[in-house]
């Protein structure tokens, strides 16, 4: 039965030679169709970088048929692996879906000028887009970490450098200092500085020692911060409601820039996030810097086409066109270097503080509740507990 099937299939790829190519359909005749995920507020910057990549390209014999599909990076890993056929060909998504997106078996693996791709983003969201040494995502930005805003009128440059000056700056002002200390991803700043990992293991199991000694000393930091008079906690709303009023400093990141340079005027201000006190030393903050990058589903029809149409979308040139149209921090060494992107005080400040970031590639969704619970007990003051039992519990869940 298969020597039959086999041959048949050989003589309709012979007749197929014998149609004249004007009887082809048009799907034979050097149609491409691709559909692009990305979130809503990139709809129409998207559009217009597609539309010049169909100008760039119309000479190749080729017509490119690709569709828009609002999809957010955050939500990207849901809807790709909920039915791979029916998602984007190229969809945009947050560093830490990577693994979770590889492990499926949801990302083509990027072949087409991968050198080229390689040298030219920084070395951070190279690494957030590999596997080993296969490069499995197209980095397009550098920008979703975390930093200090400050109100220049009220603390000096020598104010913000430490924790400790910090809080006791703010507390002569009769002003706060905010940080989201319940937010796993903001807290790991403290355990991280102080050395402590994060990581997997040979099967994709969680690691984790933020109970060690220094993650110890890291944990009484925290408490301690969250003692302080000066201490705030909060969502965004808070931060940027009493920015320049109630709170003179706060951590968070790019997408609150324009809301506190509205309202902190010539006191706009913003610099790496500040050393603490850890054991008795003093120990850099250090934080997750986060990545954006662009996947190719594995089920794609036009995998070629698909990367050379990935590859155009985060290019230096677009990579600039976002830094333009939505103030977004580029990966791209070229776009970055750009005096635009310098001079822009948020991303100067997360630049500084990326030289402290680490990758959350290998952070799996499951660490974040038990960092939440660890710091939300930290921001009530739940004391029944000491901080060694409460990181023992912490780590006891990240791990299982």
């Amino acid at each position: 039965m298969m020597k039959k099937i086999t041959r048949l299939a050989a003589l309709l790829a012979a007749l197929a030679l014998l149609i004249p190519t004007g009887c082809r359909r048009k799907s034979d005749d050097g149609t491409v169709t691709l559909k692009v995920w990305g979130s809503g507020e990139d709809q129409a910057m998207l559009g217009e970088m597609i539309e010049e990549f169909k100008k760039a390209n119309a000479e190749e014999g080729k017509t490119y048929n690709i569709t828009l599909g609002v999809v957010g990076e955050d939500e990207a890993k849901t809807r790709v692996l909920e039915d791979p056929a029916a998602a984007g060909d190229l969809f945009a998504f947050s560093d830490d879906q990577m693994m979770d997106l590889y492990n499926a078996g949801a990302l083509y693996e990027i072949t087409r000028n991968k050198d080229t791709i390689m040298i030219e983003n920084n070395e951070g969201s190279v690494k957030a887009a590999s596997v080993g040494d296969a490069l499995y995502a197209y980095p397009i930005t550098a920008d979703n970490g975390y930093f200090l805003y400050y109100d220049s009128r009220v603390l000096s440059a020598e104010d913000v450098q430490t924790l400790d000056g910090l809080l006791a700056a703010a507390n002569r002002a009769g002003k706060r200092v905010y940080m989201d200390v319940s937010n796993g991803w903001y807290n790991s700043a403290f355990f991280l500085g102080a050395g402590c990992k994060l990581g997997l293991t040979d099967k994709g199991k969680q690691t984790c020692d933020f109970n060690n000694q220094n993650g110890v000393n890291a944990g009484k930091a925290i408490k301690a911060f969250c003692a302080d008079p000066a201490f705030v906690t909060g969502n965004d709303a808070v931060l940027t409601g009493g920015i320049g009023t109630t709170i003179c400093a706060g951590v968070s990141g790019t997408w609150n820039a324009e809301a506190i340079k509205e309202k902190l005027g010539s006191g706009y201000a913003a610099v790496k996030l500040p050393t603490f006190t850890c054991g008795g030393v003093q120990m850099q903050m250090a934080s997750f810097a986060g990545y954006k990058l662009m996947g190719v589903n594995s089920a794609t029809k036009h995998p070629v086409e698909a990367m050379k149409l990935a590859e155009f979308l985060t290019n230096e040139e677009n990579q600039i066109k976002r830094f333009e149209t939505r103030a977004i921090g580029p990966s791209n060494l070229k776009a970055a270097a750009s005096e635009a992107v310098k001079s822009n005080v948020a991303l100067a400040a997360l630049a500084q503080q990326n030289a402290y970031g680490v990758t959350q590639r290998e952070v799996l969704s499951s660490t974040w509740d038990p960092l939440e619970a660890f710091g939300t007990a930290m921001e009530a003051k739940s004391y029944s507990r000491t901080v060694e039992e409460l990181l023992n519990t912490m780590v006891q869940q990240i791990t299982a």
